[in-house]
């Protein structure tokens, strides 16, 4: 059964490109695409930009409203029969000041975005636009900042720093907030409703995971209270409203974009919210902020990056990550289901009822559907850099220059279902990454860096990488230790996936 969510648009196109037929035995060989192929002919970067500002406009439009972003891609894709093609990305005039882009969308030559001797990742967090650093306390964080930059690599280091001193906490401190998390389901299951929120139950549990682990302290024993998701979710939207649509009625396509697109959001109109919780971590995080300052960061740009990581890297990924792992489990079945509660079970029984480290590197299945997820899905589907230099990018079928001080988009998700990688890009195949299959994991991206690669103070890889990971794999642990099956539903909302919790059916045989 196929679950993915990529246009059938995408799918005509790769059949007319011939791409789409490789056996899985194909598919293994051609694992790791050659990014230094000198047989590749050379060509002109197809695509157009349109008239000046009407162009950006059409563009707009049309991935907003009229197409969606897979199909907006995919038409261009048809069009100009090439994955490397010439287009506009939002937000585009007034806040862009230049929405030209090279967009990436195969897996060949996506990986460009990661090497940091050819690109610059200086203010392209959020793609052509960079909201106001009064939105962080005046200074450009460290994930707005370029490898280059000496801030950079000691901010960077002293992230990497509070994750390697906490990691023996990891899977207790998860563990016991995901119990009160399940119990919260099940109360709302029980009321009046018959339903659970999951997104507000396990956003409240990623935001408290994350400040705990930072500051160790509980932050509703600060100013921050049980309100940290949404303070979070008011700071956070204000500076991506420009990238995102509410999916309103076709009558009020117009109105929302020049609302949202025309000028950016001011800071002060959330400054409240965001003041909180610069009081929370300064006030709850003074141990770790003392060793921000023995590194050689001032204090107050030490908790700003402290609390950019909390709310847009940790919460901002996290609250969006779980709702995406729990839709796609629950789209695969009761079949799925089965085998990943016996695994579970199975490593857990003969480990003496232990859910350690040790048991989780046994449960193969569960790490492979946690990597599937991630591939088919991510969190964050854009990549953004500039060229540093004059740069030769390769896809599958041909070559093509770019000019220094271009920049060049990446779109993840097409990148992460390219056929002549993935057997059955589309579908979600639970076993994928078991075995051989470990090969695949070269071309899973979602971590902005190979995930056979790991995060350095000197790369923009996510630093909390293979934590996400490791959450993951112990949700689907602690899931299905309690949990036989669950029924859902889920909708798209804004930047991810909005899921209702319907029932759970408790563990019967453990």
């Amino acid at each position: 059964m196929v679950f993915g969510s990529i246009s059938s648009k995408y799918k005509q196109v790769l059949q007319q490109k011939h791409i789409h037929s490789h056996t899985y035995h194909t598919t293994m060989a051609s694992s790791a695409p050659n990014n230094n192929n000198n047989n590749l002919p050379l060509k002109p970067i197809p695509g157009s930009y349109g008239l000046p500002f009407l162009g950006p406009l059409h563009d707009r439009h049309d991935y907003f409203y009229k197409q969606g972003r897979d199909e907006f891609f995919a038409t261009r894709i048809q069009k100009y029969n090439s994955t490397v093609i010439r287009t506009n990305m939002p937000p585009g005039p007034f806040i862009a000041h230049d929405p030209k882009v090279i967009a990436l969308l195969d897996a060949a030559s996506f990986p460009i975005l990661f090497d940091n001797s050819k690109v610059d990742k200086r203010d392209v967090l959020d793609g052509t636009f960079m909201p106001s650093t009064a939105f962080t306390g005046g200074y450009r964080t460290c994930a707005f900042q370029d490898t280059t930059e000496p801030e950079h690599s000691l901010l960077k280091s002293f992230f990497l720093h509070i994750l390697s001193s906490k990691h023996n906490i990891f899977l207790p401190l998860f563990r016991s907030l995901l119990t009160d998390h399940f119990n919260n389901m099940e109360e709302s299951l029980a009321g009046k409703s018959k339903e659970a929120s999951y997104n507000t139950s396990i956003g409240a549990v990623a935001f408290t995971f994350i400040f705990r682990l930072l500051t160790d302290k509980d932050p509703n024993t600060t100013v921050i209270g049980s309100e940290g998701p949404k303070l979070v979710e008011t700071w956070l939207g204000a500076q991506l409203a420009p990238l995102a649509t509410l999916g309103l009625p076709k009558i009020f396509n117009y109105v929302e974009d020049v609302l949202i697109r025309t000028v950016p959001f001011p800071a002060w109109a959330v400054k409240g919210s965001y003041n909180k919780l610069y009081e929370g971590v300064s006030t709850a995080g003074t141990a770790v902020l003392d060793e921000a300052e023995k590194l050689g960061i001032k204090r107050d740009e030490a908790c700003h990056n402290l609390v950019f990581m909390l709310g847009f890297n940790a919460f901002g990924g996290l609250s969006n990550q779980f709702p995406i792992l729990i839709k796609w489990i629950g789209l695969a079945g009761e079949g799925l289901h089965k085998q990943l509660a016996d695994e579970i079970r199975t490593v857990v029984r003969d480990e003496g009822g232990v859910v350690s480290l040790a048991a989780l590197d046994k449960m193969t299945l569960t790490k492979s559907v946690v990597y599937e997820v991630l591939r088919i899905e991510p969190a964050v589907p854009y990549q953004y850099a500039k060229a540093r230099e004059d740069l030769v990018v390769q896809s599958h079928d041909a070559a093509y220059e770019i000019k220094k001080g271009e920049m060049i988009f990446g779109y993840q998700p097409f990148a992460t279902k390219d056929p002549k990688i993935f057997e059955n890009p589309e579908e979600f195949v639970g076993h994928r990454f078991i075995g051989d299959g470990e090969r695949l994991l070269r071309n899973v991206f979602w971590s902005n860096g190979r995930e056979v690669d790991e995060p350095t103070a000197d790369n923009k890889q996510c630093p909390a990488k293979n934590l996400v990971v490791l959450l993951c794999r112990v949700y689907l642990v602690e899931f299905f230790l309690r949990y036989d099956t669950f029924a859902f539903d889920w909708k798209p909302l804004v930047l991810g996936p909005t899921v209702t919790i319907k029932s759970l059916t408790k563990c019967s045989n453990f």
